[in-house]
């Protein structure tokens, strides 16, 4: 535990935390006022792990401190548990652009201090929190960007069907309009069954391939 004393202090916020995120780790840096010293700050610097649990203990123990605001940096998508799993907590969370933080020449660059000096510009007002969809919108979000993704693999997978038909001279997709459709189905399911009856060819319109 570290007591520190600000000059140029405004406690814009009283209670912050402040979270520089990595892949596997957060580095936290707590900073609240003095429980008997006016004007003077007391300074907690921890490392927690980027797990369910570790991340709900810090938030018990951040609501335990009354925190006010976490103020939270990452690289790529590591912020989300973060962000995520304290918010529900009840905790207000803020993620801010590294850019906004980090761009000051000839300032030593660790973790730890990287904690420490978000958390300054935090209890000063001097960050700004970019933007993060409420809850129901990013699950709206996440539903979208699934079915995408599903469609876009069943697309590729037709894909790779009608190419192994057409290397086989099988030319079925010649003959339907849409392989995966009513008659190209049961054409498919004929083959695989190993059928050779003509019959069955003439639910499409064509004829056998």
């Amino acid at each position: 535990m570290e007591e520190s004393k600000d000059d140029h202090d405004d406690g814009s916020v009283a209670r912050v935390a402040a979270i520089d995120i990595a892949k596997a780790t957060g580095m936290v840096c707590l900073r609240i006022p003095h429980d008997t010293i006016e004007g003077r700050r007391v300074q907690q610097v921890w490392t927690v792990a980027s797990t369910t649990n570790a991340i709900l203990e810090l938030g018990d123990r951040l609501v335990c401190q009354g925190v006010q605001r976490v103020v939270m940096e990452a690289t790529g998508s590591y912020w989300r548990p973060f962000f995520y799993l304290l918010e529900a907590r009840g905790l207000e969370c803020w993620l801010v652009n590294a850019r906004d933080v980090k761009n000051v020449p000839g300032r030593p660059k660790t973790d730890k201090l990287d904690a420490v000096w978000l958390a300054k510009l935090a209890e000063r007002g001097m960050v700004r929190a970019s933007f993060v969809p409420p809850k129901p919108v990013r699950q709206l979000r996440d539903l979208t960007r699934t079915r995408t993704v599903f469609i876009q693999e069943r697309t590729r997978h037709k894909h790779r069907v009608d190419k192994a038909l057409q290397d086989a001279q099988i030319k079925l997709s010649d003959v339907v309009s849409d392989l995966f459709g009513l008659s190209g189905r049961a054409m498919l399911d004929a083959l695989a069954a190993g059928e050779r009856n003509p019959e069955l060819w003439r639910i499409s319109p064509e004829g056998a391939w």
